[in-house]
């Protein structure tokens, strides 16, 4: 809930006063004010606090639709006062890999671009999902032989180029299939970050996959018999593809009907809202920025809470035998 000025204000001058009583106070009550002092400076923001004139700041920042992935809301600055604590869980057939344990490093072969991988096979995934933050005058790499590779764009624009030369700009919710041993490029001018899912690709009958550009907004709304959720798939469905990513769209108070186990992996990052998700006998709070890992069989199951939309974007395996 967003606090009001009426509310920041007494906030204001009761933390400000308590400061200078620190010395006073037994290590329980020192234990408990840090703890409510984290609670209320986490739900009030940075800027209700103490400032000049003991109010919030009237600045207008502009925003891109997925801002919260790049900028969620329990990044490291407001967790200074909880050291040691993360969300993120891994367990043998789920995970839930949340921004404050994000570690990035350079991406191999790419040039300028920081990357954080958050599902990869060591888990006991067969895809990878990571994180690329492309910086100024930054360039992809091409992905191991027979591997394809989806990118969708979170933050920024970047210019996807293929074999042939041609060359298409990718703005904030536009996505790119490129088959295996497709050669291409992508590359950024200023700064872009996107969510990249890689493996490698299952023939079947000599079915070849196209490179397909899109953005979720071109893709129509889908039937979902029995359930509430709206849903696009960003991919074609037929049998040359062997995985899909799917766009599930929840209004606050929906949730799913089926709780579902089933033999599809899945990989899932939290574009915008906050939920519960179970996975397993687990029941995790989650919220934009968040990334998870189902094995098969995992239970698993979603319901959306707060004021506003939530959306995921969703990796499933689809159209091969698990044998």
């Amino acid at each position: 809930m967003k606090p009001t000025d009426k509310t920041i204000e007494p906030i204001n001058i009761c933390f400000s006063s308590l400061f200078f009583h620190l010395n006073d106070m037994h290590n329980s009550q020192l234990l408990v004010f840090f703890t409510l002092f984290s609670a209320v400076k986490w739900v009030v923001g940075e800027s209700g606090f103490c400032s000049e004139n003991g109010y919030e700041s009237n600045v207008i920042v502009t925003e891109s639709i997925y801002h919260k992935v790049t900028n969620p809301t329990l990044s490291p600055i407001h967790l200074q006062d909880l050291p040691g604590f993360t969300r993120s869980v891994y367990r043998e057939d789920h995970a839930v890999i949340t921004p404050e344990s994000h570690v990035f490093s350079p991406l191999p072969d790419w040039s300028n671009t920081m990357g954080a991988y958050l599902i990869t096979p060591a888990m006991g995934s067969h895809f990878v999902m990571y994180l690329a933050k492309m910086q100024v005058l930054s360039r992809s790499a091409l992905p191991s032989e027979d591997v394809e590779r989806f990118l969708f764009v979170l933050q920024g624009t970047v210019t996807l180029t293929n074999v042939s030369g041609i060359s298409q700009e990718l703005l904030v919710d536009s996505y790119a299939y490129l088959p295996a041993n497709f050669e291409h490029s992508v590359r950024c001018e200023t700064s872009a970050t996107l969510v990249v899912f890689e493996r490698r690709y299952v023939n079947l009958r000599n079915l070849v996959p196209e490179q397909i550009v899109g953005s979720t907004a071109m893709q129509p709304l889908l039937d979902t018999p029995g359930e509430i959720f709206e849903l696009r798939k960003l991919l074609p469905t037929s049998a040359a593809y062997d995985f899909n990513i799917h766009i599930m769209d929840f209004q606050p108070g929906e949730f799913l009907n089926v709780k579902e186990v089933h033999y599809n992996q899945h990989g899932l990052l939290l574009l915008e809202g906050q939920g519960i998700y179970r996975l397993g006998d687990n029941w995790y709070p989650v919220e934009a920025g968040d990334a998870i890992w189902m094995a098969p069989f995992v239970p698993q199951w979603y319901a959306a809470l707060g004021k506003n939309r939530s959306r995921y974007l969703l990796y499933k395996d689809v159209n091969r035998n698990p044998l």
